[in-house]
């Protein structure tokens, strides 16, 4: 099992644990054992995500249900659409529910609000990444969720990617500085042994908040750029600026970014959008599992 894996089915377990605990005392003690079909129905409308967490709740719970998804991750939905349907044991399937429901709402609400920020940018050939600001634990899933609607993943860590912030840049004491210490240690057997990865596949972007600071850190070799909390009319002004001295610069915007302004953002020609918004601040979709007795 790799680590990606491995890390799913221990979220999945401890979730387990933390609701059922040593049995469901209610479904125990109220239900005999019978044969059920379970429906799980949309209650608003949205985009899907979170089968494989779904899927891996019903699986550890009770190994004889049987899970048939009747969309997929990614698909768009209507209120009062069936999503998946459930054949099992009425105490399994009662117990499972919450969990599966839980990871199925937060996924869906964020691929739902994240294909909304990417239907406003229309025609604008620009991507909408998310940001490293989600639920401790649900990082990959979240940002599975981002991808099933539409959007795309900026770094997964801190040791996937370099981004020089302003914290970095007053540490260092300037961007020149920040990036030369940079290029040193990727250069190092230590970088090499701590992080089993070649230097050239270590992307470097830099945060600018200032004309000079961007014509700094395109002197310095730099190629992709982030530049943060920019009015449209400065962030305009700064991507003309950036394209005329490097035409094939990366440029991300950032901040403040809602869906009222991704629009106009995307507009002044900047490649990424980063919204921190996609992952801590979605609203949850709405499911409810619906029981009958199996045929």
């Amino acid at each position: 099992m790799d680590s990606q894996a491995s890390s799913l089915l221990s979220l999945v377990k401890a979730a387990l644990a933390e609701d059922i605990g040593p049995g469901d005392l209610t479904s125990l003690a109220c239900l005999e054992p019978d044969p059920v079909l379970a429906k799980i129905i949309a209650k608003c409308d949205g985009v899907l995500s979170g089968l494989k967490p779904l899927l891996l709740t019903y699986e550890i719970v009770d190994s004889a249900n049987v899970v048939r998804p009747l969309i997929n991750d990614g698909d768009s939905f209507r209120g009062g659409d069936t999503v998946v349907e459930i054949e099992g044991f009425n105490q399994t399937v009662l117990a499972s529910e919450r969990v599966a429901l839980n990871f199925l709402g937060r996924l869906s609400g964020i691929a739902s609000l994240t294909r909304q920020f990417v239907e406003r940018i229309g025609e604008h050939q620009c991507t909408v990444l998310d940001t490293r600001k989600t639920t401790p634990g649900w990082r990959r899933l979240e940002k599975d969720a981002v991808r099933h609607g539409g959007g795309g993943n900026h770094r997964m860590g801190l040791y996937d990617m370099v981004l020089i912030k302003d914290n970095h840049i007053a540490s260092a004491g300037s961007i020149t500085k920040a990036v030369a210490l940079t290029r040193e240690f990727l250069d190092t057997p230590d970088f090499r042994l701590q992080f089993d990865c070649k230097a050239e596949d270590i992307e470097i972007e830099v945060e600018v908040t200032s004309k000079a600071e961007l014509t700094e850190a395109l002197e310095c070799g730099v190629t992709r750029l982030l530049l943060d909390n920019q009015t449209i009319d400065s962030l305009a002004s700064m991507v003309k600026k950036a394209r005329a001295i490097h035409p094939e610069v990366k440029l991300e915007a950032s901040g403040n970014v809602s869906l009222d302004t991704v629009a106009a953002i995307a507009a002044t020609g900047v490649d990424f959008i980063s919204v921190g918004a996609l992952t801590h601040s979605a609203k949850v979709a709405d499911f409810s599992m619906k029981v009958t007795p199996a045929l």
